[in-house]
């Protein structure tokens, strides 16, 4: 096979011109952004955010776009004042536009709301005084784990809107895992529901709360929504139903601006220790880069798009593209409760043809399921109303790149693959839908004033055809802050490899010959599941917390749908019996409990040794080896190589 050739899921080739995929020309006829914003953003980095930051409204000018005085730590539009919540909505109401669209929000099981601009407003203003109401002062911190529900977007909005912190909580993440949060943020209120619905199911969450908070002390209230009706444990004086909390407040709430350092909220990633980082986002610089990132990278045309980012807001890419990056600009949006296969696998598509979706932003794991059901899936429905396609969490392959083109945007969509981090807070490399030429599976270039490398283990830049490791050489407005409460941790996690001037994604990329950037995945502890960061050292420790498991070990290795898997292998101890499958579903269920369902290992596999150092550290390379099926790499500076020939020949066919 050549290589501008390629086989998809389906083993169906697809051809790769020589040339790429240029922009139709229809398309960068109207484009929002042409070739001339590389240059612009060249000459002047700061200016240029200066003037993407003049987009939003401010109630008091910046005295000083950027403060670099003191590296790692950032200030943007220093002095300047705004209310993320009023450019998200309040503007756009006053401007005459309260009877647009805000969000179509459909639930699993079918229901749906419809909600504009300013029925937006009236909720934000309600949650905000309810939130008031209960004692809830600027700067504090509002715990919220819910469903894909429109209460999830008001809630955070409504913090914003009073300068509380939010800190969401994916809604799949166990009791254990929210406690530790909740502690870590010192939240005092949270915001959840009686559960949600997850593939045909009510599933609960309610409960999870009410476990977490015997785990944590400190928090006051907590605000209950009530979505699938189901019988949920009460404590008087504690829980409060939303609609009795929020239906009676006033619609009329007076913003106050805020400094544009001001935090606006803390999100938990995993790191490469047991606990999860908190990572700080602030307001004017966090904005500021959200919006002008999703109106350049998807052409956004607010008085017609309609814009699905198929995600869960209790992840990045929520926050950034479906809640503050759309409502800054006045867009439209699709929130989908759901799986992609409930109630069947054209879902999706029945969706994005009964709402004129235009632009579809979703996850290369999720394409590649879609693959695996067969384009005669998305063939029975109208996608004539996509324009643009996008792609965010892990590295897109070229047969999902050129699957997702054809059979979803019909040969005539632009895909933008982007990279970024729930660190950078928004886009930091892709291609301009108007100006790049696209190749399948590459990122391509840097956003316009975003300074990035590709740099060896030196930190010297690398030669076109190499490889080595993503570096980010400037501060961007979006940037994290600090990890909160921990300076010092947040200076040795991302600025102490290549000096305080220089972030460290953690990802390895390389080089093609025409200097376009292609992504490798991460080169930490940490792995990336389906879009999900997830800790090796949490999953660990979730393992060894069993009280069969005397030590473990924790690699990602490739998977065809999820871009990796977990692969654990444990040491049992002496008096624990290995019952083989009825051992290993259990730990499975441990983990899932520990953590949460996505942190649920593929395959478990007991080992009487593990391969270490002479110094003791687990050689977590040679067991990616074994994972991957693949033949041992340098095993010289083992202890004993005798044990990774017990490893390989005990590769197990468990699984999920």
């Amino acid at each position: 096979m050549s290589e501008n050739q390629t086989t998809d899921a389906q083993g169906l080739s697809g051809e790769i011109p020589a040339e790429g995929f240029p922009p139709p020309p229809e398309f960068a006829a109207q484009a929002n952004v042409g070739a001339d914003v590389y240059e612009r953003a060249a000459a002047d980095r700061v200016g240029f955010w200066e003037e993407a930051a003049r987009r939003l409204d401010w109630t008091q000018e910046w005295d000083q776009a950027l403060d670099w005085s003191n590296p790692p730590f950032a200030k943007w539009f220093v002095g300047g004042k705004l209310n993320v919540a009023v450019n998200c909505v309040d503007r756009h109401v006053e401007a005459g536009h309260g009877d647009q669209v805000a969000y179509h929000w459909v639930g699993e099981p079918g229901d749906t709301r419809t909600i504009t601009y300013a029925q937006l407003k009236d909720q934000v203003c309600q949650a905000a005084n309810a939130l008031v109401e209960l004692g809830v002062q600027t700067g504090d911190r509002v715990a919220i784990y819910l469903p894909m529900i429109p209460e999830a977007v008001v809630s955070m909005l409504a913090c914003a809107r009073i300068g509380a912190v939010h800190m969401v909580v994916f809604g799949g993440f166990s009791p254990d895992a929210l406690a530790s949060r909740i502690t870590d943020a010192d939240a005092h209120v949270v915001i959840t529901a009686d559960g949600g619905y997850r593939r045909g199911a009510p599933s609960g969450l309610k409960p999870n709360v009410d476990e977490a908070l015997g785990k944590t002390d400190g928090v006051r209230n907590v605000v209950v929504v009530k979505r699938t009706g189901q019988d949920v444990d009460w404590t008087e004086g504690r829980d409060i139903w939303w609609d009795d909390l929020v239906g009676r407040q006033s619609t009329e709430h007076e913003a106050e601006s805020f400094d544009a350092e001001h935090p606006l909220y803390i999100m938990y990633t995993s790191g490469t220790t047991a606990k999860p980082k908190g990572v700080l986002h602030t307001s004017g610089g966090y904005l500021t880069q959200v919006s002008y990132t999703h109106w350049a990278s998807f052409d956004i045309k607010p008085d017609t798009d309609v814009f699905w980012t198929a995600a869960d807001v209790g992840w990045v890419t929520g926050h950034s593209y479906i809640v503050y990056g759309p409502l800054s600009n006045r867009t439209t949006s699709v929130m989908y409760e759901g799986t992609p296969d409930t109630p069947h696998q054209g879902r999706w598509w029945e969706i994005i043809a009964e709402y004129g979706v235009t632009v579809l932003y979703t996850a290369p794991t999720t394409i590649r399921t879609f693959m695996k059901w067969g384009e005669d899936v998305p063939a029975k429905f109208d996608l004539s109303s996509l324009r643009l396609l996008g792609s965010v969490g892990e590295p897109i392959n070229p047969e999902a790149w050129l699957w997702y083109h054809k059979n979803i945007g019909g040969g005539r969509c632009p895909v933008v693959d982007t990279w970024w981090q729930t660190e950078t807070g928004a886009h930091m490399v892709n291609p301009l839908p108007g100006v790049t030429t696209l190749k399948p599976g590459a990122a391509q270039s840097p956003f316009p004033g975003i300074g990035v490398k590709v740099v060896d283990e030196e930190g010297n830049p690398i030669e076109p055809g190499a490889t080595g490791y993503l570096v980010l050489t400037e501060p961007w407005p979006s940037m994290l802050r600090t990890i909160w409460g921990d300076d010092e941790r947040y200076k040795d996690t991302y600025w102490s490899r290549y000096g305080q001037g220089v972030y460290f994604a953690g990802d390895g990329a390389k080089l093609d010959e025409d200097g376009d950037i292609w992504l490798l995945g991460r080169v930490d502890d940490v792995m990336n599941v389906s879009g999900h960061r997830i800790s090796t050292t949490e999953v660990e420790s979730a393992l060894v917390s069993h009280p069969a498991v005397a030590e473990a070990a924790v690699v990602g290795a490739t998977d065809p749908t999820t871009g990796q898997g977990i692969v654990a292998f444990v040491i049992l101890r002496g008096n624990a019996e290995d019952s083989g499958e009825e051992l290993v579903k259990g730990l499975r269920q441990h983990v899932r409990k520990e953590i949460g369902p996505i942190a649920s290992p593929r395959q478990i596999m007991v080992v009487q040794e593990l391969p270490k150092t002479r110094s003791g550290k687990i050689m977590r390379r040679l067991l990616r080896d074994v994972a991957e099926n693949r033949e041992l790499g340098d095993d010289t500076t083992l202890t004993d190589s005798a044990v990774m020939d017990q490893n390989s020949a005990k590769l197990p066919t468990s699984q999920d």
